[in-house]
């Protein structure tokens, strides 16, 4: 092969490291996406906007479970990227951010799309490296896999100078993929810890997005049972544990469902593995601060961020819930006469949620809809009647489709993909992370739940969905405008003329001239009938928009609870 060049190297040694997915808009010569289309094993998906590229890696590693590969250029193609990688970089999504930097000729003398990619994105990324000479190149990229993967997995950036890519490449010598290294808790701490979980009366798991890449759930699952304690998760974390589990009561803070909120407010003990406790999961769980926290996390910088835990127990988030069921199996707090009566009162919430939160709305109820018509509850349990409880569920972030994060509303099994944006809460994250996500693994169905004004914002995303074939299917719950925004404003009397569109949506428009099927839903019947196309345009490998308009007074439970506030009396989105 002597006519291979540095971009060829580069996208068979990520290859063999494990990456199977690079996802870029093309540069102006032929680079890492050009050299990545005739590697065996590498995937290219080509998009329109940098910053939806970086939302389908996200979605992409979720499903697949190994790094993904965000192909980009220095100038404007890297600064596009960056609300995508701050996404990223709050999930701690295994991400490798491969792009070029200008000849050094030009560095400092107004080199065309000159930038300082590594100061710009130094606080998302965990390591960052220029490659200068040829024979450093395997070595960066091999280096950035392991980083992305390993420790708290994270974004990493692989800079690569123009004079690289323009000499002789250097030998490739195939190699293993990169592994996922796991480590164990010290053994003491491990047994002061299970000390302290047996001794609680009250004790909480809380599951964050750490478990997932350990493959968590099995251990997690036989710990839970073992202290006869109830599960939560954050939204990174769901899917670790079936929600239909006996233990299982959804998730944790601001998405909490009452009247599971009062065994977070009661709780004696917590154990977190794998969350960092970040300020979405403690909303409305004041007395979070003074509980005896054990802290399990794979990143030592986890520890002391929200919270100073009794225990810190640096490790693999399943082995670390291996050796902590491995000290209590002999003598199993849940085969107590207090355990008993704990797994009771467990019983007894659950049972709860699904009789407040399953039934249909009353006529006479103020949050039903004037004049019939769906509530947002009612159309996300079509959805799940439709899809099933192991799909691939994408989520949104604003107000209206925040009932989608409450259990039971949408129950998700142990086989579910869910994929959600991080702290950041990017708007127009969930159409690109679908993309990922179909592309992953197109056998599974990928649905994703967002707002009318989160559709609009990533519907650069679509073309790419359309050009591969991937069967989305889209449920809108409409408002005319941004949610979020309007509920704050309202709480605070302030005006929201500014959260309303006036103009009319074309998301729907677009959908059709690009083959999609598109329906506006506004009865249980209609959606239903709608659904039931959406199975077929899926199997035809076609995007559904279905969308459903909500009231402004269809609040999450969630978001009345931490606010403590009546839902506005609504005008008509």
């Amino acid at each position: 092969m002597s006519d291979i060049r540095p971009w060829h190297v580069a996208a068979l040694t990520l290859a063999d490291a494990g990456c199977d997915v690079v996802v870029g808009l093309p540069s102006d010569e032929p680079g890492l996406m050009d050299a990545a289309r005739s590697v065996p094993g590498l995937r290219v998906l080509r998009v329109r906007d940098q910053r939806a590229g970086a939302c389908a890696v996200i979605g992409h590693a979720a499903v697949s479970g190994r790094p993904a590969v965000l192909a980009v250029t220095s100038g404007p193609s890297f600064a596009n990227a960056l609300t995508g990688l701050l996404e990223a970089s709050s999930l701690g999504a295994p991400v490798v951010v491969v792009t070029t930097r200008v000849p050094v000729l030009g560095i400092g003398r107004g080199g065309f799309q000159h930038t300082d990619q590594a100061a710009m994105a130094g606080p998302l990324t965990k390591w960052n490296v220029l490659v200068e000479d040829p024979r450093q190149l395997t070595w960066a990229l091999r280096r950035a896999v392991h980083l992305a993967v390993n420790g708290g997995p994270g974004v990493v950036l692989v800079e690569i100078a123009d004079e690289v890519l323009r000499g002789p490449a250097p030998e490739h010598r195939p190699a293993r993929p990169v592994r996922r290294l796991r480590c164990a808790a010290d053994n003491e701490e491990v047994r002061r810890a299970a000390r302290l979980l047996a001794a609680a009366r009250r004790p909480v798991v809380v599951a964050g997005g750490g478990c997932k890449p350990a493959g968590a759930g099995p251990a997690l699952r036989r710990l839970a049972e073992l202290l006869g304690a109830p599960v939560f998760t954050t939204a990174a974390g769901r899917g670790v544990l079936d929600e239909e589990h006996p233990l299982a009561c959804g998730l944790v803070g601001l998405y909490t469902t009452p009247p599971a909120d009062g065994l977070l407010a009661e709780a004696d003990a917590v154990l977190a593995i794998g969350s960092r406790l970040e300020e979405t999961a403690r909303m409305g769980w004041d007395a979070l601060a003074e509980t005896t926290l054990v802290h399990v996390d794979i990143d030592p910088a986890a520890f002391f961020t929200a919270l100073e835990p009794e225990v810190a127990l640096l490790g693999d988030a399943a082995v670390v819930a291996g050796q902590l069921a491995a000290e209590l199996q002999a003598d199993p707090p849940a085969a107590t006469e207090a355990g008993a009566a704990r797994l009771a009162e467990v019983a007894s919430v659950r049972a709860q949620m699904h009789t407040r939160h399953l039934a249909p709305a009353a006529p006479d109820d103020p949050d039903a809809p004037d004049g019939g018509g769906l509530t947002a509850p009612e159309a996300l349990r079509l959805l799940q009647e439709a899809v099933g409880r192991d799909a691939t569920l994408v989520q949104e972030n604003g107000l209206h489709d925040m009932w989608a994060y409450h259990h039971p509303v949408v129950s998700v099994g142990a086989r579910a993909r869910v994929i959600t944006p991080g702290e950041q809460t990017m708007v127009g994250f969930g159409l690109p992370a679908a993309v990922g996500a179909a592309l992953a693994d197109p056998s599974r169905r990928t649905v994703l739940v967002c707002g009318d004004g989160a559709l609009e914002m990533g519907l650069a995303a679509l073309p790419t969905a359309v050009e591969e074939g991937l069967g989305l299917t889209v449920l809108v719950l409409d408002n005319g405008g941004y949610g979020w925004p309007r509920f704050v404003r309202a709480e605070e009397g302030a005006p929201d003329t500014l959260t309303r569109f006036t103009a009319p949506a074309h998301t729907e428009a677009a959908v059709r001239a690009l083959g999609g099927r598109t329906a506006r839903c506004t009865s249980a019947e209609d959606l239903a009938n709608a659904l039931d196309d959406a199975a077929k345009t899926h199997a035809e490998g076609r995007v559904t928009v279905l969308t459903v308009p909500v009231r402004d007074a269809d609040v999450p439970v969630g978001v009345r609870r931490v606010f403590a506030t009546t839902p506005p009396a609504g005008a008509a989105a």
